[in-house]
């Protein structure tokens, strides 16, 4: 690896080191596999920074973060398959209720509801609510349609509803 590699992967990686970590604890579901697949991500986009195209290096750093969880998680992890029609495009959410729903919680209630979620679900609340990404990005992360990542916030969002109307976790 030559010197400008690895100026590169300082300058696109590491100022996202946390957000990658974050990530991956919300897929996994744990400290223990979060710090493997971090770990592993990093390798991964240490190895190949040189085809890293510019643009959002925290996009690029979370897709391999997401990729690699997926293959951790179907290799070490029985599958759970949650259907969703790739056109069906959902009624876009009123966000500040969403933003309103996390701020009110519960943290415990919200860590609970947030890890009954679905993979696929908890993957696009946490990058949006948590991370801060846009629809855009998050379907660049996950590599799916913006219609898909609507569809999953909006089933997301509604689960989360439910979990909190039932179990009272909004204060």
């Amino acid at each position: 690896m030559s010197a400008n590699e690895t100026e590169q992967f300082e300058r696109i990686v590491l100022p996202h080191l946390d957000a990658a970590y974050n990530l991956a604890r919300w897929l996994a579901g744990n400290d223990h596999d979060a710090a493997d697949i971090a770990q592993e991500s990093c390798v991964r986009a240490f190895r190949f920074i040189g085809g890293h195209r510019g643009g959002d290096g925290r996009a690029w750093l979370l897709a391999i973060v997401r990729n690699t969880a997926f293959t951790w998680l179907k290799k070490n992890r029985p599958a759970v398959v949650v259907p969703i029609d790739d056109d069906a495009l959902a009624a876009i959410e009123d966000t500040n209720s969403a933003a309103r729903m996390f701020s009110g919680a519960d943290k415990n209630v919200l860590r609970a509801a947030l890890a009954a979620l679905p993979l696929e679900f908890r993957e696009a609340i946490v990058l949006r609510e948590i991370e801060g990404l846009s629809y855009k990005e998050i379907s660049e992360v996950a590599d799916v349609p913006v219609g898909t990542v609507m569809s999953r916030l909006a089933r997301a969002r509604r689960q989360l509803h439910n979990h909190f109307q039932t179990e009272g976790g909004a204060k």
